[in-house]
């Protein structure tokens, strides 16, 4: 049997674990690149990864923090969740699982540009204006690997949305929120797929509010309240 203190104890890492991977991720997936990606400009992106070789690893590092703290998030919310409904709690931490293996393959890309951008001995025989479109040929590869990412990233919240809804401890619309924003993952992936600058869209941002609410809260929620109207037990 699990007690009304040991959820809360499992409650409050799963919360932990998420901040740490929305952290982790922030810096990644959305500052590194703010600093460093300069879309249509292979030269001035080259340039600014090659001075900045520091943030461009960290970012490598905080992604892979990212990553292996996703695989104890699901770890943990499985504990929390599964008297919930045991398949929907498998499913959630299959999909995460297969988003994790997803990308841990395409970061093998951000490697590549670190190679090219280091300067290696055998590179002295490609001209340097080769290099940068060899390096941006990466970069978009990695981004396209991300795009694809975002479909796992929206499927996994499915099920672990509909675990919170019907939880009993858990507010059901955070829940809500959750089951939706993996529409919005979905509809990002397409957007991104076949519209240029969909990102820069305000569809875009609308979009991804049911997610940010979700995630979010649920995060804070896990990390802050006491679960006191658990119903479930081992």
């Amino acid at each position: 049997m699990i007690n009304l203190n040991q959820k809360n104890t499992v409650a409050r890492l799963a919360g932990f674990i998420y901040l740490l991977v929305v952290i982790s991720g922030i810096f990644s997936l959305m500052y590194v690149p703010k600093k460093l990606i300069v879309w249509g400009d292979s030269q001035e992106t080259t340039q600014k990864i090659s001075s900045n070789l520091y943030l461009f690893k960290l970012g490598i590092v905080s992604e892979i923090l990212m990553l292996f703290s996703f695989i104890f998030l699901l770890l943990a919310l499985y504990k929390l969740l599964h008297k919930v409904n045991k398949y929907h709690a498998v499913s959630m931490v299959v999909i995460g699982l297969v988003s994790i293996a997803l990308n841990f393959s395409n970061m093998v890309t951000k490697f590549s540009i670190l190679t090219l951008v280091e300067g290696r001995n055998y590179l002295s025989q490609i001209s340097a204006t080769q290099i940068e479109a060899i390096t941006m040929f990466h970069v978009d590869s990695y981004y396209h690997g991300i795009n694809l990412s975002q479909v796992f990233w929206g499927l996994w919240l499915f099920p672990f949305g509909y675990l919170v809804f019907k939880s009993g401890f858990l507010p059901k619309f955070l829940g809500f929120f959750l089951m939706l924003g993996c529409f919005g993952y979905i509809i990002a992936f397409i957007g991104n797929l076949f519209i240029v600058d969909y990102n820069k869209t305000l569809f875009a941002e609308i979009v991804s509010i049911p997610d940010s609410i979700g995630e979010l809260g649920i995060c804070l929620w896990l990390l802050i309240m006491d679960t006191n109207q658990f119903k479930f037990s081992k």
